[in-house]
Order: C-alpha cells, then structure tokens, then sequence
C-alpha cells in the first residue's frame, strides 16, 4: 500500500472525527483543547479545513477522539449477552458505519506497517475484512470451510473447535493466494478462543508469508491470548475487549 496515500486518508479521517466531536456530540473547542493538548485555535483551524494535521499530528488526535467519539463506545453499547452467554453481532456485522469506523481504526493502526494482503475465514468476518482491505487498497483473501470447485490446489488447516466440543474444523485457501513475500494481515470481527485466527496464522506460515498482525473488533474474554501472542512487528489489535460472562466476579 502507498505510505503517502494512506497518511493522507488519516490526516482527513482525523479531521472528521474531530467534526463528529464539534459538530455532533457538541464537545467545545476549549474541553477538546483540554483532552488533546492542543491550542483551541489549531483545533478550529483543523475542524474548519483550513488546514490538514500533520501525521504524527493526526495519530495523537485520533488516539484521544477515538475515546470521545469512537468505535469502541459503539460496540460497547450493542452487546447484550443472553443466559447462555451469547449475543447477536447482526446489527453489528451489517452496520455500514461501525464497519466504515472499524477500517478507519485498522488504517490508523496499520498505516506505515507492509501489509499486502488480508486474510479472513469465512462469514462474519467478511463484511469487515473487505471495507478494511479497500482502506489499504490490497487484495481480500477468504479461508473457507470447503473446498470449491475449480481451484487447482489448497493450502489447509486442521483445527480444534473449543476445547469442550471435541471437534475439528479445517480451514482452506487456494494454494497461489498468498505468495512468499507476501504481509498478511488477519480481520475477524470477534475474538474469544482464538482458535480460528491461530489457524489462520498457521496456513499464512504454509504459504511462507509474514502477519503483519491481528485485528478485530471485539475480544471476549482472555483465553485467545494463549494463541496469539503480540509482538511489535505483528500486533493484535482489538477496538474494544470484554468480560467472558463466564468468568467468576470474584
């Protein structure tokens, strides 16, 4: 992806989340100038387009709104758990704006790091991979549970579903998807055994590719941790993490 073309799509995403702030959730020059640091004139300056932050301008605008007006507020408001433990992600999945917000946060996390192409299973992780992928301007990659016809050969992964199910699932992507030099980057919309990004992890290693790192826009729970370690050269990033209603309170 071009660095210059995507510091340029933060710089204006910045601007538009600090508009969201003015404009929309009424938050004054002067209680933003407080939050962020910066003169109200500067602010004003941005907010009315006459001028454009700079990157490193831009990033430490974007970590203090995202907190104000952002996603992860979103997302928090949505969740409803069930007495089973489980929530509905519809309204979630197929929101144009949360999926829009979530490229937005992916691009500001990402930009600058080399990532070719992204990797998703198959489904819900599909609308937000793709709005991610036309953000960096790369290719979608999506690991299916079958094998289509048609396609030559599969790169594979043999997984286990959760560690009470006692079942396996496999993974497959065309064999020429992702080549060696590849930077894959991982999207799922939800994390919480992490099972199914491991796996994606391991076929990105069958086709001798790099992760450039994990994103996802809710974590649930600790356990994925066990699967998926961060490092600065592949981080995961998760927009908003919550409590398993499993774990014990006390």
């Amino acid at each position: 992806m071009s660095t210059h073309a995507d510091d340029l799509k933060l710089r204006l995403m910045t601007v538009e989340l600090l508009r969201t702030a003015k404009n929309k959730r009424n938050i004054t020059y002067r209680e933003l100038g407080a939050k962020t640091g910066l003169p109200v004139t500067v602010l004003s300056r941005y907010a009315k387009g006459h001028v454009l932050p700079n990157t490193a301008r831009a990033k430490q605008l974007w970590r203090v709104l995202i907190k104000l007006v952002g996603l992860e507020t979103e997302l928090r408001g949505r969740i409803k758990f069930d007495d089973n433990g489980y929530f509905d992600n519809t309204e979630i999945v197929g929101d144009h704006n949360i999926l829009q917000q979530a490229a937005n946060h992916a691009l500001n996390t990402f930009a600058g790091k080399r990532v070719t192409k992204i990797l998703t299973p198959a489904a819900d992780g599909v609308p937000l991979a793709t709005m991610v992928a036309n953000a960096l301007g790369v290719n979608l990659i999506i690991a299916k549970y079958d094998k289509k016809v048609g396609v030559k050969g599969f790169l594979e992964e043999t997984f286990l579903l959760g560690r009470d199910l006692g079942l396996t699932a496999t993974l497959y992507i065309p064999k020429e998807a992702i080549k060696k030099r590849d930077s894959v980057l991982i999207i799922d919309d939800i994390l919480k055994g992490g099972e199914t990004q491991e796996a994606l992890v391991n076929l990105t290693k069958k086709a001798k590719a790099e992760v450039s790192g994990i994103f996802s826009l809710l974590a649930i729970g600790e356990e994925w941790k066990k699967r998926l370690k961060t490092s600065q050269d592949s981080p995961v990033e998760v927009v908003a993490r919550l409590k398993s209603p499993f774990d014990n309170p006390n």
